[in-house]
């Protein structure tokens, strides 16, 4: 199962928290309706509950939670990131200080059903491409600040990462090559491959998109690592790839656009390398997860 700080830190992931308390909170950190209806010495305990199945992610987050929290809150996990729940099933349980258990039920809910709505839909789309040489891979369509809870959801899922932004890969899009004539593509790319390589010492990859054959052949003469075919259908994506295994075997293809759960497995089939879902990250619904006071 992934690691959580192979994709935040705790500083960021405590600094994410101590924005979502405030923004509940307020700058007094004041729960109005437990301050009148909970006595203040009141204890208890929950626990979260799926009521729907799915794959679980953001349960690694509630010790950071409940730290921010106070620390009154104890947790007790009892389900991994990455593993399937059932209807029913208890996932985790808090106890302690009842207002205190209040005020962190929402965030901690609003987390761990978004999150682990991503790790679900993205095992969809995983499952779908069993038996090619196919991985998902997501995106950087995420919510600003939840980059890395996002992206480290899709790994809970099965799903592989992507750049993580615009600092640690290179991907050459239509707009960058716009202007470029054809026949001068494979030296234009050439030479912003070798000034990246300079830039960036630990560069992740360079990725050109193209969304013609023409292109294509032009671009697999370049330096580079990836080419990212766009919104082609899979006959296309088919000559796409016997085209890259005649001229550059080594080059890996990534299918984009146009992909969803219903054609996902047709584009698997095709022989690409990659296929890139925007939707893992912008599109995914909530998991039904409750909390339960016992």
């Amino acid at each position: 199962m992934p690691e959580l700080e192979s994709y935040i830190d705790h500083a960021t992931l405590t600094a994410l928290i101590q924005t979502a308390r405030l923004e509940d909170l307020g700058p007094e950190g004041i729960d109005v309706t437990s301050a009148c209806f909970v006595p203040a010495g009141a204890t208890g305990s929950a626990a979260f509950v799926s009521r729907v199945p799915g794959v679980i992610a953001g349960l690694a987050l509630l010790p950071v939670i409940c730290e921010v929290y106070g620390g009154k809150v104890v947790p007790q996990v009892q389900r991994v990131d990455g593993s399937y729940a059932e209807p029913g099933m208890t996932l985790a349980t808090i106890s302690g200080p009842m207002r205190d258990l209040l005020a962190v039920e929402r965030v901690a809910l609003n987390l761990l059903t978004h999150l682990s709505g991503v790790a679900t839909l993205t095992s969809h789309y995983v499952e779908r491409c069993a038996g090619t040489k196919a991985h998902i891979y997501d995106t950087r369509k995420t919510l600003p600040g939840l980059r890395g809870l996002q992206k480290y959801a899709v790994a809970c899922g099965g799903g592989r990462t992507h750049r993580i932004g615009l600092y640690d890969a290179v991907l050459i899009k239509d707009n960058h090559l716009a202007g470029t004539p054809l026949d001068r593509l494979a030296d234009r790319l050439a030479q912003a491959a070798g000034q990246a390589r300079r830039l960036t010492a630990d560069l992740k990859f360079i990725e050109v998109e193209v969304d013609t054959l023409e292109q294509l052949s032009q671009v697999l003469k370049a330096p580079i690592d990836i080419v990212l075919l766009d919104n082609m259908p899979p006959e296309m994506l088919k000559q796409a790839v016997a085209m890259r295994d005649e001229l550059a075997r080594k080059i890996e293809l990534e299918a984009s656009g146009g992909v969803n759960l219903d054609t996902v497995m047709a584009i698997a089939h095709t022989g690409v390398n990659r296929i890139s879902v925007g939707a893992l990250t912008h599109s995914a619904p909530a998991l039904d997860i409750g909390l339960d006071i016992a």
